[in-house]
């Protein structure tokens, strides 16, 4: 018993040091679990992926403690692991964080331990995201329906493209040639229905499309993943050749801010509220919203930038026959399309989520606020928006 609360101690001792207070995996605040196959310290979420590598994992304060294991956890930690397993990770290379979905966290997981795919030895054949070019096969969601078909899909370091084909016969020509140049990718799993489910944004013309897609295999769509975003980090480097990669990296891909419906009317607000799924995308100021929200192409868009924070504004004393609920929340949004928008969302526990999220995407909130009775006077193509 003595030596169970002594190495229990010396444990606790250990993960005061800075090295060990985040998961050496997903970077999560204090970690109560240890592989001591490994050596490391993490967190609750990573210590079941661990388990199931058959990593040996213990609690450390619920779980007793032999001395030689307390001595092998000292004469290790997370910093020696990962100059060991993360010594090559490529700058592209996603590190999942902790609210990032399981199979990013998984597969994280698995190659530096178990493939040990960033250790400087040289792989052969290489690793298949390191090569430039990779092609293979992805279920993906049709037009008109729910249904997931296979699809070939061709990714181009060399000429900066994702070319897709509805037949896996190539001589049929293909369905999309997607530039890389404004391609987004981020792992859905709720919205798509499937563990593995990634959403591919891309600009066509001057619409957003989303492409919806899976993988049966976590390891092949995760090597999608980031071949995608090694791809991407190609053409940012030959875009911005003096770029570093403290500035580069974060523009790779990103996931949005926040999606959710809302209701919005038509132009002359005199339609019905229609529920519409909507997104902001801090990065590129945009506000989107899409018919629902596995829908392939964007209805339309509100932009927000420095020279137009004055245009996009919360007004908190709105008309009740235009929202229908009095004391609700305005917000409007200038569209390149036909000039100024807005969108009203009702107040309570569900608002909180939006208005700081547009706040952050703006910066400072103005101070002038134009009433959205007078904003309607200005333009006859104002849309009004509320919670679904």
């Amino acid at each position: 018993m003595a030596n169970h609360e002594r190495n229990k101690r010396l444990l606790l001792e250990l993960l005061k040091r800075p090295v060990n207070g985040r998961c050496a995996d997903c970077g999560a605040p204090d970690p109560q679990w240890a592989s001591y196959k490994l050596g490391v310290f993490v967190c609750l979420n990573c210590s079941g992926i661990h388990r199931s590598l058959c990593s040996r994992v213990k609690s450390v304060t619920l779980d007793f403690w032999e001395d030689e294991l307390v001595e092998f956890m000292k004469s290790n930690g997370n910093d020696s692991a990962k100059a060991l397993f993360e010594k090559a990770v490529p700058a592209y290379y996603y590190r999942p964080q902790e609210h990032d979905c399981a199979v990013l966290r998984e597969q994280w997981i698995r190659a530096k331990y178990e493939r040990m795919e960033f250790t400087g030895e040289t792989k052969y054949p290489p690793i298949s995201y390191t090569t430039g070019f990779y092609e293979g096969v992805l279920w993906k969601k049709g037009k008109e329906n729910t249904q997931f078909l296979k699809r070939k899909f061709v990714l181009s370091e060399r000429d900066f493209t994702l070319t897709y084909y509805n037949k896996e016969d190539e001589s049929k020509g293909p369905k999309a040639i997607i530039s890389i140049k404004d391609l987004n990718a981020t792992f859905q799993p709720e919205k798509i229905g499937h563990p593995q489910g990634l959403q591919i944004i891309y600009q066509d013309g001057s619409h957003t499309r989303n492409l919806y897609v899976y993988h049966k295999s976590p390891e092949e769509i995760v090597t999608w993943f980031n071949a995608i975003r090694a791809a991407r980090y190609a053409y940012l480097r030959m875009a911005y050749p003096t770029g570093s990669d403290e500035g580069l990296i974060p523009k790779i891909t990103r996931n949005y801010l926040k999606e959710g419906y809302m209701e919005k009317t038509g132009p002359l607000q005199k339609e019905q509220f229609k529920k519409r799924w909507f997104v902001l995308d801090s990065q590129n100021r945009k506000l989107l919203y899409f018919k629902d929200q596995l829908y392939r192409m964007q209805k339309s868009w509100g932009s927000f930038s420095s020279a137009q924070r004055t245009k996009v504004t919360q007004r908190r004393s709105v008309s009740h026959s235009m929202v229908g609920e009095s004391g609700s929340v305005a917000l409007r949004w200038t569209r390149p399309s036909d000039g100024l928008s807005s969108c009203v969302s009702r107040r309570g526990s569900r608002r909180s989520g939006w208005m700081p999220s547009v706040r952050s995407s703006l910066g400072p909130w103005p101070r002038r606020i134009m009433p959205v009775s007078k904003a309607a006077k200005c333009s006859k193509h104002v849309n009004s928006v509320k919670w679904a």
